[in-house]
């Protein structure tokens, strides 16, 4: 039973070396890890189970012993197995967070198109160039108004701020 313990304590510490190895690991070669280390993780179990097997064939002062050793090797693997899950979890919602934000800027916004449209529209439904301009200049109008109540409010809160603190 010795050696088989001593060689699955060995392989635990081994894949907690590696799992630092995952962070500074580049794209292709995550996944490998990433494999490799879950296939250890598998091989660590089956390796539990023969210790398991083999603690209850152990003379009885030892059995306890033995079987709290094995019992602290299967709570180490566990947590390694979560922290992997973790990492993978997390790569996986980064990697999605970038395609999502690739699909963004692959997008593209233009006003002037959209305003062009609307002045075919409005073409269409007769409106004459005199409104249009109007509607424009409007609009301009509009765009000021609305910076200078942001700024008035902005100042607002800061006064507010200021004298009531």
């Amino acid at each position: 039973m010795e050696p088989l313990y001593q060689q699955t304590h060995k392989q635990v510490h081994e894949i907690q070396s590696q799992m630092g190895r995952l962070e500074t690991a580049d794209k292709q070669s995550l996944h490998l890890v990433e494999n490799e280390i879950q296939a250890r993780i598998e091989q660590i179990f089956s390796h539990l189970e023969r210790l398991e097997i083999l603690c209850s064939k152990e003379p009885t002062n030892k059995r306890q012993n033995a079987k709290l050793r094995v019992d602290q090797l299967k709570y180490d693997v566990q947590h390694l197995q979560s922290a992997l899950r973790n990492f993978q979890h997390k790569r996986y919602a980064r990697e999605q967070q970038e395609r999502q934000r690739e699909e963004l800027l692959a997008r593209t916004f233009t006003t002037n198109g959209t305003q062009k449209k609307i002045l075919d529209i409005a073409n269409m439904l007769g409106l004459s160039n005199t409104v249009m301009r109007l509607i424009e200049k409007r609009a301009f109008q509009d765009k000021y108004f609305m910076i200078g109540g942001m700024l008035l409010t902005c100042v607002l809160m800061f006064l507010v701020v200021q004298y009531l603190t």
